[in-house]
């Protein structure tokens, strides 16, 4: 791999080992990635991968290219994360919003270009008409983002959400107040690494998932000591469109 280091002047060599090693880390802690899958993954041991990530020794570019391309990472990626805020949540004005898998919806705070499957267009001018309601950690994270529903995650808010729908996910709207006073809103919820497509109220330290199918069952889900419901809120549906 021929490492575009020469085109990005604020980052050299090193920088790209410790922007690596955080992003590596990151993922390890959100629990999409582990040491071992790793080191199955680049054919590296499990011991050196974890001497890089603990910051006791570096990678040959030789290393450093099987991390990457296991990991789907290139060197923009890794500068991504280091754009000032203003760029990373500034709202598109071109109706552009990213279609991403779950992972990259509920993780990711800034949208990187490799896990972008394809751009969802809707009409200027609509983005900007929607209210933020945000907890003041999630207005650092890209806003907007659209994700593709499986069957088996819209079957709970069947018929509003049909297989293969596509959601926009609003992620600067993690609060429980209604958007609309007479809709209840339709919120993205992680469970683990997991999305759950509910309505959502709060009830004694826990959060009650309803379904709009009354066939599934309602479900509650315990907060821990430090969590608030906009933690596991990853965004509200503004806009679905299914599949005619």
């Amino acid at each position: 791999m021929t490492l575009p280091v020469a085109n990005f002047p604020h980052m050299n060599f090193t920088q790209m080992h410790e922007r690596l090693r955080q992003e590596l880390l990151r993922r390890i802690n959100r629990g999409t990635l582990s040491v071992s899958l790793l080191a199955r993954q680049t054919g590296l041991g499990q011991a050196h991968l974890s001497n890089f990530l603990h910051s006791r020794r570096q990678l040959s570019l030789q290393a450093l290219d099987r991390v990457m391309t296991a990991q789907h990472l290139a060197a923009h990626d890794l500068l991504s994360h280091h754009r000032n805020a203003a760029e990373a949540t500034a709202e598109p004005d071109d109706g552009k919003v990213p279609i991403v898998a779950h992972t990259a919806a509920l993780f990711e705070p800034y949208i990187r270009p490799s896990v972008v499957h394809a751009m969802l267009h809707l009409p200027q001018g609509f983005l900007r008409s929607l209210q933020p309601c945000a907890s003041r950690p999630r207005r650092a994270w890209q806003r907007f983002v659209a994700m593709r529903i499986s069957q088996s995650d819209a079957q709970a808010m069947d018929p509003l959400i049909r297989p293969e729908a596509i959601a926009l996910i609003d992620r600067h709207y993690n609060s429980l107040t209604s958007y609309r006073p007479d809709r209840s809103n339709i919120f993205v919820v992680r469970n683990g690494t997991h999305v759950l497509l509910r309505y959502v109220d709060f009830q004694m330290n826990r959060m009650v998932l309803k379904p709009h199918n009354r066939i599934y069952p309602v479900e509650l889900m315990e907060l821990g000591p430090h969590e608030a419901p906009g933690d596991l809120i990853a965004g509200r549906v503004a806009l679905i469109m299914n599949e005619t």
